[in-house]
């Protein structure tokens, strides 16, 4: 993958329900970048190289994912809980003998961070979440501004395989048009990262899986959620939004996040929904900023693996 640097490897990591796919490089403290819908870990390739002067930088594909496999779901949709999910990432982090890390996510890959804050406190020691508030605070506000502009949320849970079969009928379009409403007017998104979503996003079993990421998010995510509603994210926590996205027009992002988390910072940056991708220096600098020196623990050798 000619974006990301030539030091980083590529590697399959099979956890206990899924095949993960990722690339990796850098050395130091490990940092896990976590990635959205509808994309892969490569929407992280403007901000890995700076990164990885100073962190282990570890980019999975979430299962249903990019290469990760697409585990077969079940009734109650767990294989696509984000309770699964952090733990394949927990899994891939042994698996490079990182017992303890740093992490941040965007947009999906923030709710599997605020998942991994949740049920591994011992082990996630500052996350970064961009551009969402918990997917409980968002269910539970839902009102026609919410529903009109998240849309997505109540289609993708359709039964009966009705949104893959309406996306699988033009999958390229589905996935230029979700990018080009969410991103600020005039974004560019680089071609070879393009041409990786939409290669990704166009087989049929990504399609389903992803669309079983939107429904366990509104089942068993929610029964999860409901469960720890008086647990409190407890490592130091960033939060990143677009000043010209959605979330911005419709929640005090802070102010929600401080009922979720014991210790919050935030900033707004000004971009949309992909953070970084549409500003990736400010990304860059808030993370080095966040994540820096001073939080260090002792480095781990298992950078270099």
């Amino acid at each position: 993958m000619g974006l990301f640097p030539q030091a980083f490897d590529t590697v399959k990591v099979q956890t206990t329900g899924a095949e993960i796919n990722l690339v990796h490089g850098g050395t130091g403290t490990p940092l896990l970048l976590l990635h959205g819908y509808p994309q892969t870990h490569v929407m992280w390739h403007n901000v890995v190289p700076h990164l990885a002067e100073h962190f282990h930088v570890i980019c999975p594909d979430l299962r249903g994912y990019g290469d990760s496999s697409k585990p077969t779901t079940t009734a109650d949709h767990f294989p696509y809980s984000k309770r699964a999910m952090a733990r394949d990432l927990v899994e891939v982090m042994a698996y490079f003998d990182h017992p303890t890390f740093f992490v941040a996510g965007h947009d999906r890959g923030a709710r599997v961070t605020h998942r991994l804050a949740l049920d591994y406190p011992e082990k996630v020691l500052r996350a970064c979440v961009m551009d969402i508030v918990p997917t409980y605070h968002m269910y539970a506000t839902t009102d026609q501004h919410f529903a009109s502009g998240y849309y997505h949320w109540f289609f993708l849970i359709q039964p009966d395989g009705l949104p893959e079969r309406l996306i699988g009928a033009d999958p390229v379009y589905y996935l230029t048009e979700k990018l080009k409403r969410w991103s600020a007017p005039g974004t560019v998104f680089a071609d070879e990262a393009m041409a990786e979503y939409v290669r990704c996003f166009s087989q049929p079993d990504a399609i389903h899986a992803s669309c079983e990421d939107y429904r366990a998010a509104a089942s068993i995510d929610l029964e999860h959620d409901r469960q720890d509603l008086t647990q409190q994210i407890q490592c130091p926590l960033l939060v990143l939004w677009g000043a010209k996205g959605f979330v911005h027009r419709t929640y005090d992002v802070p102010e929600v996040w401080r009922k979720y988390a014991q210790q919050v910072e935030s900033k707004t940056l000004d971009c949309g929904h992909f953070l970084p991708e549409e500003a990736p220096d400010a990304v860059t600098e808030e993370l080095l900023r966040f994540f820096g020196t001073s939080h260090l623990p002792p480095t781990s050798s298992a950078g270099d693996r």
